[in-house]
């Protein structure tokens, strides 16, 4: 790979560490010892990994790198260039001055938000837990997570990019930072489009009073000084800020791409346009009836249910929508995994989703099923059931709580 690839990845290594340090979870001399390791181990990793090519990487990423590359790096991006929304294009864009391979540099970036996601998954966790053994836990069960790893290091994808945004902007906004969870919500939308599947938290959380109506005002603002840069060089503002509607079609016809959807219980669709309309309706259905029993329980939402939601949210929105693909549940498999630390009961959640995740990565990687597909189906329903479960708990549980503390009250 070359020097300067090693040395990057070192480098990214010690950012991982400083984000340990910084969190406060490395008190403990044991604490730094088992972190250092599992970071040489989870770089060493991925460094085994670089030179693994995937077809999406032979026919659409290195072929969008050499368009940069030879009409005019950044001046490119004044043209329609790959299926990618305007963030991503920048970093391909900039790969294209470098001498390095660009396949390095795109699992480079990918890593980076690897450690971004890990980091944001730790400290959303710690809403719910200060034990810094179990928070450690939780940074290094995503940076090892099969689908985090084969995502970034074996697929060159990027999906730990809006993930990574996601999870920071939902603990930014417990943390009563709504401005700078806005802004990370634009960053995960810039990104890419999947990470409609869990911005509806955003209401969750407006009506548990964790952000503004003027906060949401910083999204469209956000997101047009994400596409600016390429609208000032040459692109089309209306074409670049509506980016994502002209490029639905590239999603497929199909009704199911190696996803564990429901569609992968259904062995044949008669009327593929009826059947979609149907599941459209269905997922949002299934959001409406989530948000109005948030917004009918608003004064219960606890830290707790918002996650709950957010899961719910991750899991059943791509579950019931038609053309779904295989890597369309990876903020499922973070979320899970998230709320496995935060109740062991729903432990459970986190290898289930995983499972599921992983047939759509198999078919795909090793180009044959693993499992029939339907599989992974059922085991994101009994994903689904948990967590409902968990949100039904927190919900009502937390007002039973604070009934019997008023009732107590009055007694005294």
């Amino acid at each position: 790979m070359g020097f300067v690839v090693y040395l990057l990845l070192l480098l990214e290594a010690l950012f991982a560490l400083w984000l340990l340090k910084r969190s406060g979870a490395l008190k403990l001399r044991s604490a730094w010892i088992v972190s250092v390791l599992l970071l040489l181990l989870a770089f060493g990793a991925r460094a085994y990994m670089f030179d693994y090519e995937t077809l999406d990487y032979q026919n659409f990423l290195t072929k969008w790198v050499d368009y940069f590359r030879y009409h005019g790096h950044f001046a490119a991006l004044r043209e329609s260039v790959g299926n990618y929304n305007i963030p991503y294009l920048y970093f391909l864009a900039l790969f294209s001055l470098s001498p390095v391979r660009d396949l390095y540099l795109i699992k480079l970036l990918s890593t980076f938000f690897d450690v971004i996601l890990a980091w944001g998954s730790m400290m959303l966790l710690g809403r719910y837990t200060r034990r810094a053994g179990v928070r450690i836990a939780c940074f290094f069960t995503v940076l090892f997570l099969p689908t985090v790893f084969l995502n970034s290091a074996v697929w060159a994808q990027c999906d730990s990019t809006y993930a990574a945004m996601l999870v920071l902007g939902l603990y930014l906004a417990l943390e009563d930072k709504p401005s700078l969870s806005m802004l990370c919500a634009v960053a995960a939308f810039g990104f890419k489009l999947q990470a409609i599947f869990v911005l509806p938290v955003y209401a969750v959380l407006w009506m548990a009073g964790k952000v503004k109506w003027y906060h949401f005002l910083l999204f469209p603002a956000g997101y047009v000084a994400l596409v600016l840069p390429a609208v000032l060089l040459g692109r089309p503002f209306w074409d670049t800020v509506t980016l994502y509607f002209s490029q639905t079609g590239s999603i497929g016809d199909a009704m199911n791409y190696n996803s564990s959807s429901i569609f992968a219980l259904i062995r044949h669709v008669e009327n593929p346009s009826l059947a979609s309309t149907t599941a459209i309706v269905a997922a949002f259905a299934f959001l409406l009836i989530l948000l109005l029993v948030c917004f009918l329980n608003r004064e219960h939402l606890s830290d707790r249910a918002i996650l709950g939601a957010a899961v719910l949210f991750a899991v059943g929105i791509p579950f019931l929508l038609p053309h779904m693909h295989d890597r369309y549940f990876f903020c499922a498999d973070i979320l899970s995994v998230v709320l496995a630390f935060a109740s062991w009961r729903c432990s459970p959640a986190a290898l289930l989703t995983q499972f599921a995740s992983l047939l759509g990565y198999h078919a795909y990687l090793k180009m044959r099923f693993l499992l029939p597909m339907r599989y992974g189906a059922l085991a994101l329903l009994a994903t689904l059931t948990i967590a409902i479960a968990f949100f039904s708990f927190s919900l009502f549980a937390d007002e039973e709580r604070k009934g019997t503390s008023r009732k107590r009250g009055k007694k005294v």
